[in-house]
């Protein structure tokens, strides 16, 4: 399904106010979007290019962390703020590795919803569920039977924030909301996440995103590195560490005006 053409969406996708998920459609290459997104994407773009690279550089870290987490024995995953589906997804990517895998997604707008669904109909019953939820309300999301489901046996769980932390702002507590979603995985399990900074930026340049995303339907909040790191207290982080997405275990060494690409990204173990 596409809406970049002339057909009328649903009027409850509200097209007319951009989103985040679209807009990083957009970024990817994808046709998933309505002219008020591509606008806004564009608005960026024109002033910040290196948003696209750090998409992009993004999407390639989600498919090496889940494929990392995999081979690390884990089977059941939770991704947050999945966005619309392209190729490479977390099922897709765990399920190499292990067939058996379980993974819950879980996002807040209805374009990805439908397309998650449409695009998951042939998988095998149980292994992969889509739900509609917002990070902003984490008890809901633990409260969801298919979450309860693949919490339950106790095992070592994944859960994946990618690029959707910065879109909660300071007033909803993300380091709290974290907080209530890792003392409810088992021992063992761990936190993937990847968050957009201002770090590489020049002071003249901080206020361009968020500027863009304003009038979005979810406001961009950047963080520095400390900021970011105080996601993982309490927790293990693996090599290398917290650094930028293009620079975590990368299949190759990234280009060098790719290493700094604008998002923070790590990934942590639960004891």
């Amino acid at each position: 399904m596409s809406w970049a053409d002339d057909a009328p969406p649903p009027a409850e996708l509200h097209p007319e106010i951009p989103h985040p998920a679209r807009m990083y459609d957009y970024y990817l290459g994808g046709k998933d979007n309505f002219p008020a997104d591509r606008a806004a994407a564009e608005q960026l773009l024109s002033s910040s290019p290196m948003v696209r690279v750090s998409a992009r550089a993004n999407r390639a870290f989600l498919q090496r962390a889940v494929r990392e987490l995999a081979g690390l024995g884990v089977r059941r995953f939770v991704d947050v703020g999945t966005g619309i589906p392209t190729a490479g997804n977390t099922h897709e990517m765990a399920q190499l590795v292990h067939p058996d895998a379980q993974v819950v997604y879980l996002d807040n707008d209805p374009i990805v919803l439908v397309h998650s669904r449409a695009l998951l109909s042939g998988n095998a019953p149980g292994s992969t569920t889509v739900v509609q939820a917002d990070l902003r309300d984490p008890a809901a999301i633990l409260a969801d039977e298919a979450v309860r489901k693949l919490l339950a046996p106790g095992e070592p769980v994944a859960l994946l924030l990618f690029a959707i932390l910065h879109f909660i702002d300071d007033a909803d507590d993300p380091h709290a909301i974290v907080r209530e979603l890792v003392d409810a995985l088992p021992a063992g399990s761990y936190l993937a996440l990847s968050h957009g900074t201002a770090d590489f930026l020049a002071q003249n340049e901080r206020d361009r995103g968020p500027a863009v995303y304003r009038n979005a339907s979810a406001q961009l909040t950047l963080r520095s590195k400390e900021q970011v790191a105080r996601f993982f207290d309490g927790l293990e982080l693996l090599d290398p560490g917290l650094v930028t997405v293009a620079q975590w275990r990368p299949d190759q060494p990234p280009a060098q005006t790719d290493a700094h690409t604008g998002i923070w990204a790590a990934i942590g173990r639960k004891p």
